[in-house]
């Protein structure tokens, strides 16, 4: 009897953890979707860097790059198992095929927008350091982790 009460109390905690995940979780349209709108800010944030290097104005350059660091990290958690497919993700599967290197390369993007927000206060060169630490890691992404468009 007390083994019974045990089992049932154990499938009862069980229970009412997978209740409390599936309520806290988002849905692959949330995931994809989230993932998405990341994506696009860290493109207009990045096109309006350029904007303000090309003028000078590089204090205000700075949140956007810190932004966009604070997104790449964040992105790390966009890309499970289950967000594979649909919703017109841009996703390949080899994310998933090679997520090592996925994640070491949005690691990557993020320490170098905060290295380009340092470089930028003595570089010679702006475009070419936002070349070296912004768009070069946006061109790695694209060429082996999202579909064409």
């Amino acid at each position: 009897m007390i083994r019974k009460i045990k089992i049932i109390k154990t499938l009862i905690i069980i229970f009412s953890f997978s209740l409390s995940f599936s309520a806290n979780a988002q849905t692959v349209e949330e995931i994809i979707k989230g993932r998405k709108a990341m994506f696009s800010e860290n493109y207009q944030n990045a096109k309006k860097i350029s904007i303000l290097l090309k003028s000078k104005r590089i204090e205000e350059a700075k949140p956007l790059m810190k932004k966009i660091s604070d997104n790449y990290i964040k992105l790390l958690e966009y890309f499970p198992e289950n967000a594979k497919e649909g919703f017109k993700t841009g996703a390949l599967p080899s994310i998933w095929e090679n997520k090592d290197e996925f994640n070491a390369l949005m690691k990557k993007a993020s320490d170098d927008m905060i290295k380009l927000a340092k470089a930028i206060e003595t570089a010679e060169d702006l475009r070419a350091a936002q070349k070296k630490l912004m768009w070069s890691n946006c061109s790695a992404c694209h060429s082996k982790f999202r579909a064409p468009h």
